[in-house]
C-alpha cells in the first residue's frame, strides 16, 4: 500500500478555438506548477480544443503529434508526471476518441485512457451535447503505477458510472484522475457530489481537472477543480476563472482508512459480485 507524499498540481485553464494557444497556456502553468515543487500535474478534458463535438474530427491528432509530443517533452523537462487531460485521438484506422495520455518523469508513455462512456445528454431547455456524433468509446481501464502509488484516470462522464471505480479499486487504485469538462448546468447540480462520492465509496484519493469558465465558449464549463481524500474531505478546489491547485497528498491516510472502516473487504461477495469484461493493462 502507498506509504508516501505526492505534491499533486491541477492545471484548470482557459480553453479557446487556437490550438497552439491553447498548448502556450497549458505549457507555462504546468512550467508554474512545476516550480512550486509538483510531482504529478493534470490537465483538464479536451484541454487542446474547443467541447465541440462536431468539430472534434478538425482538431484530432494520431499519437504521436504535436500534443502529445509537447506533452513528453513538458513531463521530461520539468521531471514530473503529466496526465494531459484529454485531447480528440485519432487512431490508425480513422476512428476518433476522446484521450488522455500519461507520460512519465522521463519523457514516456506510460499510459492511455480512451473516455468510455460518451457524453450523451439531452436536457430540455439547458443542455443537448452527443459525443457519439464523432467519438467512438473506448474499451480499456488502463492501471498505472509511481512507486507504491497505483492510480487510474477516468474521463468526465465515467465518474458517472461507480462500477469503473469500483473497478480501479479493487484493482489496488489510490489515485483516480479524472479530467472533466461538466456544464455549468450539470456542474452546479453534481460535480463536487460526485468527486467526494467516489472518494468515498473506494476510499481512494480523487483529483478533478476541469477547464476555466470561458465566457466565449459555446459550451460553457463549470471549473471547480478538486481534490478530495478518502475520508470524503475536498482538500481544496478553483472557482471558475484559471488557477493552478497544489496539494500535498499524505498517501498514509489510504491504509488508515481502510483499516478503520474497512468495506472494500466486507463486501458480501457470497452475495453479489462486481463482474468486468473490461480490458485491463
Amino acid at each position: 500500500m502507498a506509504t508516501d507524499t505526492l505534491r499533486l498540481s491541477i492545471v484548470q485553464m482557459q480553453v479557446g478555438l487556437d490550438k497552439n494557444q491553447n498548448l502556450d497556456r497549458a505549457a507555462l502553468m504546468v512550467g508554474e506548477a512545476a516550480g512550486q515543487g509538483a510531482q504529478m500535474v493534470v490537465l483538464p478534458e479536451i484541454f487542446n480544443s474547443p467541447y465541440i463535438a462536431r468539430r472534434f474530427p478538425e482538431y484530432a491528432e494520431s499519437y504521436p503529434g504535436a500534443t502529445t509530443n509537447l506533452l513528453s517533452e513538458l513531463a521530461r523537462q520539468h521531471r514530473l508526471i503529466l496526465v494531459g487531460g484529454s485531447i480528440p485521438e485519432r487512431d490508425d484506422n480513422g476512428a476518433l476518441f476522446n484521450t488522455s495520455f500519461v507520460f512519465g518523469p522521463d519523457g514516456t508513455l506510460i499510459g492511455r485512457h480512451r473516455k468510455i462512456h460518451l457524453f450523451d445528454v439531452d436536457i430540455p431547455g439547458k443542455m443537448t451535447f452527443q459525443e457519439s456524433v464523432t467519438l467512438s468509446p473506448g474499451n480499456e481501464l488502463q492501471i498505472m503505477d509511481r512507486g507504491d502509488l497505483r492510480f487510474a484516470v477516468m474521463i468526465c462522464y465515467d465518474v458517472r458510472f461507480p462500477e469503473l471505480a469500483r473497478q480501479a479499486a479493487l484493482q489496488g487504485v489510490h489515485l483516480l484522475l479524472i479530467p472533466a469538462a461538466f456544464s455549468r448546468t450539470t456542474g452546479s447540480l453534481h460535480w463536487d457530489i460526485l468527486m467526494r462520492c467516489r472518494a468515498v465509496d473506494n476510499q481512494v484519493f480523487v483529483a478533478a481537472a476541469a477547464p476555466a469558465y470561458n465566457p466565449q465558449a459555446s459550451y460553457q464549463t463549470w471549473g471547480h477543480s478538486m481534490v478530495v481524500d478518502p475520508w470524503g474531505k475536498v482538500l481544496a478546489q478553483a472557482g471558475d476563472q484559471e488557477e493552478l491547485l497544489l496539494v500535498d497528498l499524505d498517501l498514509s491516510i489510504i491504509d488508515e482508512v481502510r483499516d478503520q472502516i474497512p468495506v472494500l473487504k466486507q463486501r458480501r461477495t457470497d452475495l453479489y459480485q462486481l463482474v468486468s469484461k473490461l480490458g485491463s493493462k
